[in-house]
């Protein structure tokens, strides 16, 4: 039986990125050794890190303002690096609040500063994305998470502001043609739509550090990681070559144009079917629905879990909804193949009719 993975993360990747990967496990490039032998300060992996950054800046259409990092700890210590890098004890960070990784962000950010909401839509119970902002003059930055995950939303336009412009994109980053120099500094983890868990992508403007007051850990400071090439410490070697393999796949594959454009068409298969089935419910604001991450229901709990078994008797993996949210929730990232789609709806319809 043909498995449909549907996991928000980790998740799905390019059958020959799996390929290229697990033989560079036997041997890295006809080197005799495996790509986990290799020495991290070697010259083989720094044409690893050094082909995978230049091909960040080339999909990003970004120039050498911006530099690139690849970092352990995944987003959610970047929750803590971002403020303790850009605020002062003093100083305040603005957050939307329109899910649980926006929530969890400002929060860690109260640790390092001042944090004010901007926006939020908690009282809408995180169904839509809240463009309503109050974002003080003397912010030093407004913190956006582009996709939610765990809710079901995406910023489809982003706001225009007049501090720096920070992005948590872990889960729609490389997914679609954006204007990436409006944010000073992105982070995301890679293991959504740039590869295998284990490393985060920074993109950050060098411009914006080297203000704050305080004494950063030595690890915890950018500018020490770009001092050093994202060589500071040991990196993830391994998540860093997958991630160059599945940047290598995006660009060949026709680049964000591309990916968009496939993601569009999943997206709007999968919301169409939904929509014409009233045993199903999407709640999500059509206008911030995510094409990453399809959020909704079926009201009856019993029949919801019959749905949910027979997802899995067809190999449909991943799609139970988030612990603290439950329901259903479809996961379209940039590898998984329309025709998973297609069969996904297909069973949606078959059940409908049933039920």
């Amino acid at each position: 039986m043909k498995k449909h993975n549907f996991n928000s993360g980790p998740s799905v990747l390019p059958q020959e990125v799996l390929q290229q990967a697990s033989q560079a496990i036997l041997d890295f490039n006809g080197i005799g050794l495996s790509i986990l032998e290799i020495g991290h300060r070697s010259s083989w992996f720094v044409e690893v890190i050094e082909e995978a950054k230049s091909l960040v800046k080339e999909l990003m259409n970004i120039g050498q303002e911006y530099e690139v990092l690849f970092l352990q700890g995944g987003a959610t210590t970047q929750f803590m690096q971002v403020p303790m890098n850009l605020l002062d004890t003093n100083d305040t960070g603005s957050y939307c609040d329109d899910g649980v990784w926006g929530n969890k962000a400002a929060k860690e950010a109260l640790l390092f500063g001042k944090v004010h909401i901007a926006a939020s839509s908690r009282d809408k119970n995180y169904t839509c994305i809240n463009k309503s902002f109050d974002v003080p003059s003397s912010s030093k930055y407004l913190h956006i998470t582009t996709n939610n995950t765990v809710e079901g939303t995406q910023w489809h336009k982003f706001p225009n502001v007049s501090m720096p412009l920070i992005g948590d994109m872990s889960s729609d980053i490389f997914s679609r043609e954006i204007a990436f120099d409006k944010f000073d500094l992105i982070y995301a983890g890679a293991q959504k739509n740039m590869g295998a868990a284990g490393v985060n992508l920074v993109v950050v403007k060098k411009d914006i550090l080297g203000y704050v007051t305080r004494k950063i850990p030595t690890i915890l400071d950018y500018r020490n990681h770009i001092e050093a090439n994202s060589l500071l410490n040991t990196p993830p070697v391994f998540a860093i070559y997958v991630a160059l393999l599945t940047l290598r796949w995006i660009k060949k594959e026709g680049g964000l144009k591309e990916m968009g454009k496939r993601s569009l068409q999943k997206a709007n298969l999968l919301y169409s079917t939904i929509d014409s089935l009233p045993i199903f419910n999407c709640p999500i604001a059509k206008e911030d629905r995510s094409n990453m991450n399809a959020v909704f229901f079926i009201e009856d709990e019993n029949l919801q879990n019959n749905f949910l078994e027979l997802c899995k008797e067809n190999g449909m993996i991943g799609v139970k909804g988030y612990r603290t949210v439950g329901g259903i929730r479809v996961s379209m990232y940039n590898a998984l193949e329309l025709s998973s789609v297609e069969a996904f709806c297909d069973l949606a319809k078959e059940f409908a009719n049933k039920n």
